[in-house]
């Protein structure tokens, strides 16, 4: 399963910087595939039903769940201080990771259950085989440490969730177990993570102190409880425990945001894209909780004060994954491929800085317009969706706005992903 290759002669299958690309890879395809079922819905010529699960488990599985794999393996060579290790290689894991999520779209093409419960069995082993490593890894790190192996309970759980709805084991309680088997993922593992790691990253970043003061640790601990609250609530429809659950997580956010800013004005301010990426992604964290806030507010009233449609909650919902994971996984990718390529390719180390300047230099390149590019087109679903409250689809105003919000985010991507490929494509001369 694991082979070590020199430097020079890095396989292309499976190192740990293969995960980060192909998990990039697989995010922006599902991304380009969201854009196409937003016009066709806007279009009132929608796409057909099966491609919103490929563009959901594209995004969470190929994407998402491959970056972790790939910053896992990462981090065991940054811990073992090998930097020959950024050339070692997991080709079964890479095969196995790939062939699963691709045999998962597969099964949703076919509406195939059966093959889904399958492919979904073979990522839950997939995970289960690399989890005693991380969960060893996770224990020596002093503060995210705890909430990494929150987040990997909440990945299994989610996981195993999912195999038993695929397999129809959930019986009339399959409504409980999708709620499940969403929230486990997208905040138990996905956000969590995702939080947890922009934490680690910006005192690399900043150059400032690694660790947590009391308060910001407590308020780091709400985030799993308030999410384990809030699913609870969910699962018993209790409108004013969301309500409670979402405060508490809001407050807990935004304790974590303001350490987040503290740490920016306390190190190097001349700001990087990464920096940029994942400050912008806490602030859509913030919008996107305080949001849910208020949805669940809108339904104490009856009926409702504002109609929630399918556009509603998937501008609400985007907030979240373009907003802050899209942002938080621009951000590490800004910093960690020049890291890893100038370690790889180029041995001599005062050599070797000048090359990484070089890459990071490309990647700074426009960082402003990828960033506002993002930032906007998120913020543009959101009036996408306000538009809908007083003018029908067909509106010249709404037409507009969605060729707005998919040309800026499509064209941000465009950017980062050629920028991207120039930083992987540019040798030491």
């Amino acid at each position: 399963m694991t082979k070590h290759a020199s430097p020079s002669s890095v396989s292309w299958c499976g190192t740990p910087l293969t995960f980060v690309l192909a998990g990039f890879t697989w995010l922006a395809l599902s991304f380009v595939l969201g854009m196409g079922l937003l016009i066709g819905l806007v279009d009132g010529t929608p796409l057909p039903q099966w491609l919103k699960p490929l563009h959901v488990h594209g995004a969470l599985v190929g994407g998402i769940l491959q970056l972790a794999i790939g910053s896992l393996l990462l981090w065991i060579v940054r811990v073992s201080e090998r930097h020959d290790g950024y050339a070692q290689t997991h080709p079964a894991l890479f095969l196995t990771l790939n062939g699963g999520t691709a045999a998962l779209l597969l099964g949703f093409w076919l509406g195939s259950m059966t093959a889904v419960g399958l492919a979904g069995l073979l990522l839950s082993a997939l995970v289960l085989s690399i989890s005693k490593t991380a969960w060893t890894l996770f224990g020596k790190a002093a503060d995210a440490g705890g909430m990494y192996r929150v987040a990997q309970v909440a990945l299994l759980c989610g996981l195993a969730a999912g195999v038993a709805m695929a397999f129809r084991l959930t019986g009339s309680y399959s409504a409980h177990a999708r709620l499940t088997h969403i929230h486990l993922i997208v905040l138990g593992f996905a956000t969590l993570s995702c939080l947890v790691a922009v934490h680690q990253l910006m005192p690399l970043l900043t150059g400032t102190p690694v660790s947590l003061g009391p308060v910001r640790r407590f308020a780091l601990w709400l985030l799993p409880v308030g999410f384990a609250v809030l699913l609870a609530a969910f699962l018993a429809s209790a409108l004013w425990l969301q309500i409670a659950a979402g405060c508490l997580l809001l407050v807990s956010i935004g304790l974590c945001s303001d350490h987040l800013a503290a740490r920016w004005f306390k190190g190097d301010r001349q700001g990087t894209a990464a920096t940029d990426h994942l400050l912008t992604g806490v602030f859509f964290l913030v919008l996107v909780t305080a949001a849910g806030v208020g949805m669940a507010a809108n339904y104490l009233s009856n009926p409702p004060l504002l109609p929630i449609g399918s556009l509603h909650l998937m501008a609400y919902t985007h907030l979240a994954f373009i907003g802050f994971m899209t942002q938080v996984v621009c951000g590490g990718v800004s910093f960690v491929v020049p890291e890893v390529l100038a370690r790889t390719r180029v041995p001599n180390t005062a050599k070797r800085e000048v090359y990484r300047a070089t890459l990071d230099a490309i990647m700074n390149r426009w960082r402003a317009f990828q960033l506002i590019g993002m930032s906007l087109g998120t913020m543009a679903l959101c009036v996408l969706a306000s538009l809908t409250w007083n003018l029908p689809l067909s509106s010249s105003y709404v037409q507009g706005t969605v060729w707005i919000a998919t040309g800026l985010m499509v064209s941000s991507l465009t950017l980062f992903a050629a920028k991207l490929a120039w930083v992987v494509g540019l040798r030491p001369s």
